[in-house]
């Protein structure tokens, strides 16, 4: 057991957590006479670190993700999903939602169609909900910041606040908050051709070409905010204001995470530098939860589709959802560090 626990955590910090990477940047900054432990050289190393180890996982994960996907084009989703009723329909549109593109913004599309084309919307709100926020790539992502056990309870919760989302929403029939061109829209039976390896190879290089030309930006955005905070913000100001101190962190870093644009790959580095620095588990992952789930360009997207009632509904229930994970990670946070 003793084996395979440190093969386990050597996997975690030198695959997925690349330290390596960030030892041999470090030695190469301090030959070039940086000092690595002083704000300057520190915020360079973080900077040059987290760009490279989230730009080859974000490679990575697209390839393997995508390659899944080519399985599930949004015809066959479509199909698969209406075979099911109930709470099952719910759940099964979580999971699937878990190998969808990274973005709010990329999955209000398939949501689009997957309601055109009858599904309930109970179903279609959960597959909405669970898409952005719990995607593969985040499990991954989770492992190598937090480690193994806050990644898998993260996407759980996710899970839950995903299929719980869709009941409720389909509980409350809320149907007639629907935009009539959405209701009215037609979706065509289009056969889906067999693809072969090399094809479905194509198509998911194309996505880690196209996704990682999309999040660069905001990957870059999200390392330099978080190279900012973790080595020029006061320690001691992040944990007055995130920290065990301030019972509303959690509220706080969900709030201020709503108008943000970014997928899980912007939001790590920020998240990362929080922790560093002394915020609560909690306070963090909500944080991440809000930026990736209730973006405000995605909230802009959905208005289209649905009607104010339906919209603030949909808000309603992901902040509550993501605040009451915030606080369940903030409880029991002893038991994941």
């Amino acid at each position: 057991m003793e084996v395979i626990r440190s093969a386990w955590d050597f996997f975690q910090s030198e695959v997925l957590g690349m330290s390596w990477l960030n030892r041999l940047i470090g030695n190469i900054l301090n030959s070039f006479g940086l000092d690595i432990t002083g704000r300057i050289g520190g915020s360079i190393q973080f900077f040059i670190y987290d760009t490279i180890k989230i730009m080859v996982l974000l490679g990575v994960l697209i390839l393997l993700i995508s390659y899944i996907q080519s399985y599930f084009p949004p015809e066959r989703t479509r199909k698969i999903l209406g075979k099911f009723d109930g709470i099952k329909a719910n759940i099964l549109a979580a999971l699937l939602g878990t190998v969808t593109p990274f973005c709010s913004c990329s999955s209000i599309p398939l949501f689009m169609g997957f309601t055109s084309a009858g599904l309930p919307l109970g179903v279609t709100f959960s597959f909405l909900i669970s898409s952005p926020m719990v995607d593969l790539g985040s499990l991954v992502l989770l492992m190598s910041i937090f480690g193994s056990k806050i990644a898998v309870v993260y996407v759980l919760l996710g899970l839950v606040i995903a299929v719980a989302g869709g009941t409720l929403i389909e509980n409350m029939h809320l149907e007639n908050q629907v935009e009539e061109f959405i209701k009215n829209g037609n979706v065509f039976d289009v056969p889906q051709e067999e693809l072969h390896f090399k094809d479905r190879m194509k198509f998911a290089w194309d996505q880690v070409v196209s996704t990682a030309k999309k999040v660069a930006p905001y990957v870059l955005i999200g390392v330099g905010i978080g190279a900012f905070i973790h080595n020029w913000i006061p320690e001691e100001f992040v944990v007055k204001v995130l920290g065990t101190g301030n019972p509303f962190g959690v509220i706080i870093a969900t709030v201020v995470g709503i108008p943000m644009y970014a997928d899980i790959f912007g939001t790590i580095p920020i998240a990362e530098a929080l922790l560093s620095k002394g915020a609560q588990l909690g306070v963090v992952l909500s944080f991440m939860m809000g930026v990736t789930t209730l973006s405000l360009p995605s909230l802009i997207m959905i208005k289209k589709a649905v009607k104010p009632k339906l919209l603030g509904i949909f808000v309603t229930v992901c902040a509550v959802g993501i605040i009451i994970v915030g606080y369940f990670f903030n409880m029991f946070q002893y038991l994941f560090v």
